[in-house]
């Protein structure tokens, strides 16, 4: 099965690293145009340069400063949205202050929401449009230790939901991916901090995580974006509202 997104325009988050970074790779491969989201202009950039293709553009932006994220992005017409943000600082919930709280939900919830309420009305014209939320899968099921992140994901697991019943009518399809633990530098910061804090060797920590997954290793970023393309493309057209989980077998629920 051959994925094209020919004739697309991606906004993809998070663009300069990581999962993002992977995304922005593969939707360039399957023939889309990227609009590469993220803080650091130079990583970006040298993103936009190793992707295939031509048109490929970098949008400097602090998601978390809303006035300007709206300016930026107010004018563009763009056929599928990719948020993806860094995860908040982990730590016990009751351990966090309501600043702390406040942060992760700018940086989330309030974000997505400039984003689709700007970008949506074009899509509606077009009567095609795809929203690809990558969250965690403490959506399902609360990771210990990152009281503040299970509380935002949790959040934008129903921003998701809510926005695919509104436009589903629209031929805008809104979805999530919940990635496990994935090989990038927030999976680095969490071990390195979990070994800190206990007193363990990062390599007790990291195999100890990866004994937790029945697959028995971390995701690779590729594998993460594989999905995101799957759902942008037209043979998920039907598929609308769901937690598309990538996890290799951890999560317990269905």
């Amino acid at each position: 099965m051959k994925i094209t997104l020919e004739g697309k325009t991606v906004l993809v988050g998070g663009a300069s690293k990581g999962i993002g970074k992977s995304v922005a790779e593969h939707f360039a491969k399957a023939g889309a145009r990227c609009i590469l989201m993220a803080r650091n202009y130079d990583a970006l950039s040298k993103v936009q340069l190793s992707l295939v293709g031509e048109g490929h553009e970098v949008l400097v932006c602090d998601v978390t400063d809303h006035e300007d994220l709206r300016e930026k992005i107010k004018t563009k017409t763009v056929d599928i949205v990719v948020n993806n943000t860094g995860g908040p600082p982990g730590g016990p919930l009751l351990e966090a202050s309501i600043e702390d709280l406040q942060k992760a939900y700018d940086l989330h919830v309030k974000s997505s929401q400039i984003i689709a309420k700007n970008l949506v009305p074009k899509m509606k014209e077009k009567r095609w449009g795809r929203i690809i939320n990558i969250i965690s899968t403490s959506v399902k099921q609360p990771i210990p230790n990152l009281g503040v992140s299970n509380t935002i994901r949790g959040a934008m697991g129903n921003w998701s939901k809510t926005l695919a019943t509104e436009l589903g009518s629209f031929g805008i399809t809104v979805n999530n991916i919940l990635p496990g633990a994935t090989e990038t530098e927030r999976l680095s910061e969490l071990i390195n901090k979990k070994a800190e804090k206990n007193n363990l060797a990062i390599e007790d920590v990291t195999q100890r995580m990866r004994k937790e997954i029945p697959s028995g290793r971390f995701a690779h970023p590729n594998e993460i974006a594989f999905g995101a393309c799957f759902l942008a493309s037209d043979k998920a057209s039907y598929i609308n509202g769901v937690n598309l989980v990538i996890d290799g077998g951890r999560t317990a629920s269905l």
